[in-house]
């Protein structure tokens, strides 16, 4: 008999950390999360809890990719599609095995639980750590997912892992260098609160270039290059982000930086990342470009370095003089957020660089 998804009962192959559970112990097992179990486990039991009650929708906290962060109520149905849409196309069955090592705080563990839930996956869950395959042994998995940081501390066991979906920050030319050609199906991700995880992927083992969307997404971009998202199964909204893309096709596009983050300098609009890309060979630490108010100039562009003050002799030739950085500072350490992205403005704040 084939299984029909829903969020009341959960597939008859679904183990969680090897356990079989009806929905009744699964409320059993939510409240002694919340009440015996570690920070972790504590998310996940509130999202058992909100997963099981008698409500057809769940309260999210979204990241600010389509505007300032804020609680959204998506109903469970689009939970299921978005599990469906992502099994579908990464060719998940049931009885295959799942490692959820991201922390339950965030969407993209929810949703390794509900595909799990749904697509009777056998699912084990770890303390979310930037190593999180170093104690794991004699031990494979179909799908997994990580945020970039903890993928450049597995590669050592990364062939434990069969499909790797990466995410929570973008990955580096020289990380997705590292990646190509593996066994592993590394997966970059891109995608938002409000479409509950990623709307599209491109394979990093394969060397692609362009993320493709996944089935029942569609693509279009707004007056500012930033990048628009139909996804009527998941959120019946219309989605305008933030992100400036270039879009390669219908349903292809690169990534090109943050609208937010573009930077107005005597009349020039700069996109950070773009510099960034063009530095990358000549900092080993890490780096981003940002600005500081200018009487002149209006945005003054700067380039903001972690680690200790040292000189530096730049090659600037290949960047055009008016999109340059006027001035070079270092800091200790960045600010970064719990899936080790960079968060730039709270960084450039701590220097007080912000006045003119």
């Amino acid at each position: 008999m084939e299984y029909s998804a829903n969020y009341k009962n959960p597939h008859p192959l679904f183990r969680l950390n090897n356990q079989h559970f009806d929905a009744r112990a699964f409320k059993t097992l939510a409240v002694n999360y919340i009440a015996e179990g570690s920070k972790n486990q504590a998310y996940l039991g509130n999202f058992m809890s909100d997963w099981l009650n008698d409500s057809d929708s769940i309260s999210i906290q979204t990241s600010g990719t389509t505007s300032n962060p804020k609680v959204i109520r998506l109903p469970k149905v689009s939970f299921i599609n978005s599990a469906i849409a992502t099994a579908a196309y990464f060719g998940l069955v049931a009885g295959n095995s799942a490692l959820c090592c991201l922390p339950f705080s965030f969407i993209a563990a929810k949703m390794m639980f509900v595909r799990s839930w749904v697509s009777g996956l056998k699912l084990d869950v770890i303390e979310p750590s930037s190593s999180p395959l170093e104690n794991i042994k004699a031990k494979t998995y179909d799908l997994s997912a990580m945020v970039p940081l903890q993928l450049q501390n597995s590669f050592l066991n990364i062939n434990q892992i069969k499909t790797l979906l990466v995410g929570g920050a973008m990955v580096s030319e020289e990380l997705a260098s590292k990646v190509k050609g593996l066994d592993t199906a590394v997966f970059e991700t891109f995608g938002m609160t409000e479409t509950l995880s990623h709307i599209a992927a491109k394979n990093l083992s394969l060397g692609d270039v362009f993320f493709k969307v996944l089935p029942g997404i569609e693509i279009a971009q707004d007056q500012r290059g930033c990048l628009v998202v139909s996804a009527p199964l998941i959120n019946p909204e219309k989605l305008t982000t933030n992100d400036v893309i270039l879009l390669s096709s219908k349903s292809t596009f690169i990534w090109l930086g943050r609208h937010d983050n573009i930077i107005n300098s005597a009349g020039v609009k700069i996109q950070p990342e773009a510099l960034e890309k063009q530095l990358k060979t000549q900092l080993k630490n890490r780096f981003f470009i940002s600005a500081i108010p200018d009487d002149i100039l209006g945005q003054k562009v700067v380039l903001i370095i972690e680690g200790e003050e040292k000189k530096l002799e730049l090659d600037w030739h290949q960047i055009d003089p008016l999109k340059r950085p006027k001035v070079i500072y270092f800091i200790p350490n960045f600010i970064e957020t719990s899936s080790g992205k960079i968060q730039r403005k709270k960084t450039v704040d701590l220097l007080n660089l912000n006045q003119s």
